[in-house]
């Protein structure tokens, strides 16, 4: 029992030098923030909040890494008890950017996004499966047992008649 501590205290007080020279090619990771909606969306909806949960496979060496990312945005109306909820499944590449300390990383992707749309009194919900894009920034921070992560991603998504886009403001953990 007493080892079992003394070696967690250790684990956790690693400095974070000392996580470069563990080769660890896959994450997982969770994050949230809100979400701004963009051009036409801006009109009907408020701001609202995402929820994210994301594979990262990124080898030491190599700037370019991949991240599969399972997320869902939720936007309310601003008239009315209508929501929007926009769940997605993307897929991306990320090239880390040459830095000392902090990590700064561009990302961008593309997946498929189903949106469901909800109004009070109404008898169904709309829903739609649309494909669509996502590109953005991010930084790194490198903590001693996880790095945390601060992004934002320009998402569109092609729907019958026009587009919907939003920026995720981000912030996550990646184990």
């Amino acid at each position: 029992m007493v080892f079992a501590l003394v070696a967690s205290i250790a684990l956790f007080s690693m400095p974070a030098s000392a996580q470069l020279s563990v080769l660890k090619p896959i994450s997982l990771g969770i994050a949230g923030g809100g979400s701004l909606p963009m051009a036409d969306m801006k009109e009907g909806t408020n701001t609202g909040y995402n929820g994210t949960l994301a594979l990262g496979i990124k080898l030491p060496v190599i700037p370019v890494g991949l991240r599969l990312d399972g997320a869902i945005n939720h936007f309310g109306s601003k008239v009315g008890d209508a929501t929007l909820s926009v769940i997605s499944g993307t897929a991306s590449f990320t090239y880390s950017l040459p830095s000392i300390g902090v990590s700064p990383y561009v990302i961008g992707g593309a997946g498929v996004y189903s949106s469901v749309a909800t109004a009070e009194g109404l008898p169904s919900s709309a829903r739609s499966n649309d494909f669509g894009w996502n590109a953005g920034a991010g930084i790194n921070l490198p903590l001693t047992v996880f790095k945390a992560f601060v992004e934002a991603r320009y998402n569109r998504v092609s729907v019958d008649g026009g587009s919907m886009e939003f920026v995720p403001l981000t912030f996550g953990i990646m184990f």
